[in-house]
């Protein structure tokens, strides 16, 4: 046999290939394709074209459906239950780890060091090595906190009934004052009642504590104090028993009830939420009646004085969560500790990977909740860098979310790094320099909504610049300067902003004109303009929050489209309007107004038929007798909003309440929206747009947008700036937070902030036009945006 012959390669080696056939997730069009494994593909097309129904949807769903089925069924049982996705064949999947955008919980527990598990490694460390030494690793948790009890335990032993006395106590290092949150609240007694009036007048100006409902009963029923007599009359045991009693067990009208003071009923009730998770009206109620201060014990640390006493060279576990994480990086590497060497290399990792990923200027004890959406992807992509896995499935979401021109060259090493390692990397993304690594291609299209669905090209990054896709066509897209910039209005004060990493800035935002506020993440911006411009009057801001909604809510429910609708409806048929709600009197009775019928399997994944009666409609047959400019309710919401605009815009079904909502809904790209798709299954800029759509009826005159171009194709980003002009010119100020080169481009004023991240950052580096950025230079934002317009 001769030797120069290749042996033949190994079966084991031809599964290169991860091969969808026949998706048809959400608008997916039995869309097929083959994507190759240890490499980077990038998945583009316009928001709403289905890249995230075949990435996430299907691949990654799939993927982690099968793991979860290896568990035992005890375990599955704990674990959130996945459907199959629709697909005929999915070949190849290897283990998938999704990165995505979910903004991290926002409880007021949770900080970055918790959520990253490097507050873990510290507590080990103090524990160990802190002097005087205090206690286990629970004695540095503000989550944990100190008990003791003793008592007496009985146990049987040998048939007879022997009694022990026993004692326990834990050491936690939880601050008794602001119970580990940080901050103390006081709550303005005047917000909560008018002492004028009495109970039964309704003193109570608290939402939800009506004297009509179950509180009006329990105040009169209490017999702690008279109901008809005027608040400020109380006795102070009156006033005591109103505002602070304990739960004390009470009959009223036969029925057995608990009474309790009203402040520890709202503590419970409204405090111990996340202030940005209530409800609106709640939200204002608690913002008017309560003022969140320092802890004065922890100093805003929320440790208790024990934790904070124990020291490492000097430096408490306090003063360590509060450096920024790049110094603290090096203080762990000073460390020379031969006992704790594993735990120290760990953390020095975890540490450096913050840096790598350009996260080095934030703090551990940054609360997770005020992270923005680019900056929670990054921390979750942590625990992945230093991973010793390979051969897995990494799955990002537009990782170049809030990143800086200058910052995006770090993620696309990052995305190579993971991929060298031999993984297959696969990317939702349309920056262009983010596409332009990708080894493999696939774009969605061509339209979006059911326009979509379909993969329009598969290929290398130059297969898809020559094959005049919509991606393709506007992928090397670069906007140019405006020849003449408008002059502003006036000047909105911004004075001595120090929240966050700011240092006193001082700065003058141009009013009715566009502005665009710049720099590197972590330079400031978000702090510049939510800590000082957000709150005040007349100012509308449209953050990245996610909009908050069930599988009931839908576009025409979350703008208030419904309403004139339903009104419209019932006006023409003489009948009541809430007949027109699906989840209202008008709900089919076999499914509730769901449209499907859930059977849930425990831990198995549930499953959803499409309901008999109302053949997935929502409502009861004898509504769709009823119509309106020759539609039923069920027609009207399965149109699309273009559709819609011109139906409610001429002829019979004229209604202009419908017409101008559905006209916002258009311009910010929504048009290929139907009125009835529910809001789970909306992308995040999907979502966003929806948002500014909903607020451009405002009455504000200073409207702030967060990273409009989130989720925006290149071919839309065109559109976008139509509105922010549309929006400047119909005499609002338009205030920016964004990197994206085009807006920048397109601005009439430039406020830069820099010029580097956490405390390198925190200043004004430049104020001007565009031009005046382009031609000096001076900032990284002015280096690259000079690039981008080939000046």
């Amino acid at each position: 046999m001769d030797d120069t012959q290749s042996p033949a390669p190994h079966v084991a080696d031809s599964h290169d290939l991860i091969r969808v056939h026949g998706a048809r997730e959400n608008n997916l069009k039995d869309v097929s394709v083959a994507i190759p494994k240890r490499r980077l593909t990038v998945f583009t097309g316009v928001s709403g074209s289905g890249k995230s129904s075949l990435v996430f949807d299907t691949i990654a769903a799939e993927s982690q459906r099968l793991i979860n089925e290896t568990y035992s069924a005890f375990v599955q049982g704990f674990m959130p239950t996945l459907a199959r996705p629709e697909v005929d064949v999915l070949d190849g999947l290897t283990t998938a780890i999704i990165v995505d955008q979910q903004r991290m919980g926002a409880d007021p527990r949770s900080t970055v060091g918790t959520a990253t598990d490097a507050n873990a490694m510290l507590r080990i460390l103090f524990s160990r090595l802190g002097k005087p030494h205090i206690g286990s690793p629970k004695a540095f948790s503000f989550n944990v906190a100190s008990i003791s009890g003793s008592g007496a335990v009985a146990m049987e032993r040998g048939g007879r009934t022997v009694k022990e006395r026993r004692s326990f106590s834990i050491t936690g290092g939880m601050c008794p004052r602001c119970e580990g949150r940080g901050s103390v609240n006081d709550i303005d007694l005047t917000q909560l009642y008018d002492d004028r009036k009495s109970l039964s007048e309704g003193a109570l100006t608290i939402p939800g504590y009506s004297v009509d409902g179950w509180y009006g009963r329990i105040f009169s029923g209490c017999g702690f104090f008279d109901p008809g007599k005027p608040i400020r009359e109380f006795t102070e045991t009156e006033l005591n028993d109103l505002l602070y009693k304990e739960p004390t067990k009470i009959k009223v009208e036969g029925i057995n009830l608990t009474y309790e003071g009203l402040i520890p009923k709202i503590q419970k009730s409204m405090l111990s939420k996340d202030v940005e998770s209530l409800q609106p009206h709640v939200r204002a109620f608690v913002e008017r009646a309560v003022t969140f201060t320092t802890c004065p014990d922890c100093d805003g640390t929320r440790l208790s004085e024990t934790a904070r006493s124990s020291k490492v060279k000097g430096i408490s576990i306090a003063d360590a969560c509060a450096m920024q994480i790049s110094d603290l990086a090096q203080w762990v590497r000073g460390l020379d500790e031969p006992s704790v060497a594993p735990l120290l290399a760990t953390l020095q990792r975890t540490l450096d990977s913050f840096v790598d990923i350009g996260l080095g200027y934030l703090s551990l004890d940054r609360p997770s909740g005020t992270l923005s959406g680019g900056e929670a992807q990054r921390t979750k992509m942590i625990r992945h860098l230093g991973s010793s896995l390979t051969d897995v499935t990494y799955v990002f979401d537009e990782p170049t979310i809030g990143l800086h021109p200058h910052d995006i060259q770090r993620m696309n090493d990052l995305l190579a790094q993971l991929r060298d390692k031999g993984n297959t990397v696969l990317v939702v993304e349309h920056k262009p320099e983010a596409i332009a690594i990708a080894d493999h291609v696939v774009d969605l299209g061509p339209g979006a909504g059911t326009a979509g669905g379909e993969v329009v090209f598969e290929g290398s990054v130059e297969g898809l610049r020559a094959s005049g896709t919509l991606t393709g066509r506007h992928l090397d897209d670069r906007a140019a300067l405006k020849p003449s910039v408008r002059a502003p209005s006036g000047v909105l004060e911004v004075r001595g902003a120090a929240t966050h990493n700011l240092r006193d800035v001082d700065v003058d935002i141009p009013l009715g004109v566009l502005v665009v506020v710049t720099g590197v993440a972590g330079s400031g911006k978000s702090s510049l303009i939510h800590g000082s411009v957000s709150g005040r009057d007349g100012v509308v801001a449209v953050d990245q929050t996610a909009i908050k909604g069930s599988r009931r809510s839908n576009p025409a429910t979350y703008t208030g489209l419904l309403d004139p609708i339903r009104k419209a409806f019932a006006k023409a048929n003489g009948v009541k309007p809430a007949l027109f709600s699906p989840n209202s009197e008008g709900a089919c009775p076999g499914c509730n107004g769901a449209g499907v019928i859930y059977t849930d399997l425990a831990m198995m994944a549930g499953v959803a038929t499409v309901c008999e009666e109302c053949e997935g409609k929502r409502f009861q047959a004898s509504v769709l007798d009823f119509t309106f400019g020759g539609r039923d309710i069920a027609e009207v919401l399965a149109m699309p909003v273009e559709e819609a605009a011109a139906f409610f815009g001429a002829g019979e079904a004229r209604t202009p309440a419908a017409h101008k909502i559905l006209t916002r809904m258009a311009d910010v790209g929504l048009g290929y929206l139907s009125l009835g798709q529910p809001l789970t299954t909306l992308s995040g800029g999907e979502r966003q747009r929806l948002k500014l759509a909903t607020h451009m009826g405002d009455k504000g005159g200073v409207f702030v947008l967060d990273e409009p171009t989130t989720g925006l194709h290149l071919a839309d980003v065109e559109h976008l700036l139509g509105l922010l002009d549309r929006l400047v010119d119909s005499g609002k100020s338009v205030i920016v937070i964004e990197h994206h080169q085009a807006v920048m481009a397109h601005a009439d004023w430039i406020i830069d902030l820099g010029p580097g991240a956490g405390h390198d950052g925190g200043r004004v580096v430049f104020e001007g036009t565009p031009a005046d950025l382009v031609t000096a230079r001076s900032t990284l934002t002015g280096e690259h945006l000079a690039t981008y317009v080939g000046a």
